[in-house]
């Protein structure tokens, strides 16, 4: 009897990290669904800034040689009889760091990580929202508690995860403040259901923020951004205000004044989308579905890609050019 032929899937790959050059397209051994997962044939698959800070060892627990890709959609070929055959996408977990990740023609999850891809959406569509959405509902809503009536500030509402956010908080009955770095840059969000935008070359936030919620401040600011917007975020906050915080620029470090920080009784909140399981990430990925049907939510904006151009366009992330999505479409 002849030997078995290996069966070979075309991956973007790196074996060490420190370097965007360490990516390639190579070819790898197909995967093998173990118990409880499910074997999905990747239609689409978002690249994010923590896949590029993945490749440049921003990640120690990242184990090599690894197959990088957080956010996927496609279909499944192997699991339970429930899921065969079926549209899906995904995100959470391990994935991309310590398991093999999208950024490949097939990959292998535990079948509870997925999630039914809204059936008006594109692939596309469906695996550029993972993590920005999974960050978003974790911070608007696990975290922040947000409440109908309340009103919060999504400090860079404009960018994938701020615009998510301020859906969610729309269609959850709050009042939704944004900012802009420039008042310029009205026209491209407002399709956004911001109720007030704030432009960060006319008026300091603290300022206008009070000026709009009549000297009270709002019950929560979700802030994407940090830096210098990371106290004047908490100085915007209303009595026992919350402030979510998710990322940092290059110096992690920040100040607060800590006196008006207790007599205010804020809190302040750290939101991580690595710490979701696939459990936890399926979860909040099937609460989404039902607000994407019915249009509350709408997709980011998106440039699509082969997978042979992906090594670019971690490049381009990189270098803050990238002004959309970008997604790789097999």
């Amino acid at each position: 009897m002849g030997q078995s032929v290996e069966r070979k899937i075309r991956t973007i790959y790196f074996e060490k990290t420190g370097t965007l050059s360490n990516l390639q397209v190579k070819e790898i051994p197909q995967p093998v669904p173990g118990p409880g997962e499910a074997l999905v044939q990747v239609k689409a698959a978002a690249i994010n800034p923590s896949d590029v800070g993945n490749v440049l060892g921003r990640f120690p627990f990242t184990t090599l040689p690894r197959v990088p890709g957080r956010d996927f959609s496609g279909v499944v070929l192997k699991g339970s009889s429930a899921l065969v055959g079926r549209e899906v996408f995904g995100t959470g977990g391990n994935l991309g760091f310590s398991r093999d990740g999208s950024h490949a023609e097939m990959l292998c999850v535990p079948e509870e990580a997925l999630a039914l891809k809204p059936s008006s959406w594109s692939y596309a569509q469906a695996a550029a929202s993972g993590v920005a959405f999974l960050t978003a509902w974790q911070a608007v809503v696990n975290a922040g508690n947000l409440q109908s009536g309340e009103t919060v500030l999504i400090v860079g509402a404009g960018g994938s995860v701020g615009s998510t956010a301020a859906q969610i908080a729309k269609g959850r009955g709050a009042r939704v403040l944004g900012t802009l770095s420039k008042a310029t840059g009205r026209e491209r969000v407002k399709h956004l259901p911001v109720d007030e935008w704030i432009a960060l070359d006319e008026k300091k936030l603290p300022e206008a923020v009070m000026d709009l919620t009549a000297g009270k401040g709002a019950a929560l600011v979700f802030d994407t951004v940090g830096g210098p917007l990371f106290e004047e975020g908490l100085k915007s906050l209303a009595l026992r205000g919350r402030q979510v915080a998710i990322t940092s620029p290059v110096d992690p470090r920040v100040s607060l004044n800590l006196v008006d920080f207790y007599h205010k009784e804020l809190s302040l909140i750290g939101v991580d989308s690595l710490k979701r399981s696939f459990a936890e990430s399926g979860a909040i990925l099937r609460e989404l579905v039902p607000l994407i049907e019915t249009g509350q939510v709408t997709p980011p904006r998106l440039e699509t890609l082969p997978l042979e151009q992906a090594p670019a366009a971690y490049e381009k992330i990189a270098a803050k050019a990238a002004k959309e999505k970008q997604v790789i479409v097999f």
